[in-house]
């Protein structure tokens, strides 16, 4: 349901990462520009602060002067480290986001911003999320969190936990697709070149980025050719001759290199386009299928199925 006169407050604290600020505001300015009534608080604890890059964000307004409303939204961005916070927030913040909360303010952790929710005690017993790197010490501080490794972003209630960084853009579009609708949330993902849309559950480690820990060229130039001609067959031999080895040493280098065979490779960029496509687009299932490589839909529902129980429900709607 569209609502308007809606803040979005931003909290920022020292030692702030900037893209987690940018990328955020960035979503919500284009819906703005849209024509949907946000309005923007830049808040801190210190009116000055200092981000992670040098870059000094200054005229902040003190969040003791605001009172988030039930429709508002309130984003905690990321520092470099959790001792930053422990430098600067105080019980007056812990008092202040507890208010927001009683209130059911939508209230969102960007990266390691869940730290300050984990202090405040709005995490405990609830499923959340952060980047992977501060995963194990955030459960060590904060035993009672449920934490889920691994996935871009979680929605506990009226709070909801992000990886960081280009998460928060998937978690900002995720906001406006509820309050706006999926055409809205695509329309302002175009507008940003935002390559696809991807969904709470998606790993924070991309599939491209995947099985490619390794400095063999070679191998790179074939995983790149797999990426970027996934609708293509090609056999052992002629990915063989694009890097001038022998098939069986292609064969061998691959699986060492990677961990996996270079079918298996290939399936599981596969599986992810289709993935992609079928949340994302209105294709039929047949054109999907041929733009993964498969002849038919039911070679693409073979596939897809292995996978069923980690698809979003409405992947499994549409194959069924």
């Amino acid at each position: 349901m569209e609502q308007t006169g809606v803040t979005v407050y931003f909290y920022i604290p020292q030692k702030v990462t900037i893209l987690d600020v940018s990328g955020v505001l960035q979503v919500f300015e284009e819906a703005k520009r849209l024509g949907f009534g946000y309005h923007f608080n830049f808040v801190g604890s210190q009116l000055v602060v200092e981000s992670s890059s040098g870059l000094t964000i200054s005229s902040l307004k003190d969040f003791r002067e605001t009172n988030p409303s039930e429709n508002d939204i309130i984003f905690i961005s990321g520092s470099n480290t959790f001792q930053m916070f422990d430098s600067f927030e105080d019980q007056a913040f812990f008092e202040w986001i507890n208010k927001a909360n009683c209130k059911k303010t939508t209230i969102c952790s960007i990266c390691n911003g869940a730290y300050l929710l984990a202090k405040a005690g709005l995490l405990n017993e609830k499923e959340c999320t952060t980047h992977w790197n501060f995963i194990e010490k955030l459960q060590t501080y904060f035993p009672l969190l449920k934490l889920q490794n691994g996935i871009l972003f979680n929605k506990s209630d009226n709070i909801y936990t992000s990886a960081g960084v280009i998460t928060g853009i998937d978690l900002a579009l995720f906001l406006i697709e509820e309050r706006h609708g999926k055409m809205i949330a695509n329309k302002i993902a175009k507008d940003l070149v935002v390559y696809k849309r991807r969904h709470s559950k998606d790993e924070q480690d991309s599939v491209y980025l995947q099985n490619r820990s390794h400095q063999d060229e070679k191998i790179h130039i074939v995983q790149d050719w797999i990426i970027h001609n996934l609708e293509k067959s090609s056999t052992i031999q002629s990915l063989s001759e694009l890097v001038h080895i022998s098939p069986r040493n292609l064969t061998r280098t691959f699986k060492k290199q990677t961990g996996v065979t270079i079918a298996e490779y290939r399936t599981k960029l596969r599986v992810e386009k289709a993935k992609s496509l079928l949340s994302n687009s209105d294709y039929k299932i047949d054109y999907i299928a041929n733009l993964c490589g498969y002849k038919t839909s039911k070679q693409l529902r073979v596939i897809v199925e292995k996978y069923y129980d980690s698809l979003p429900s409405k992947i499994k709607k549409r194959m069924s």
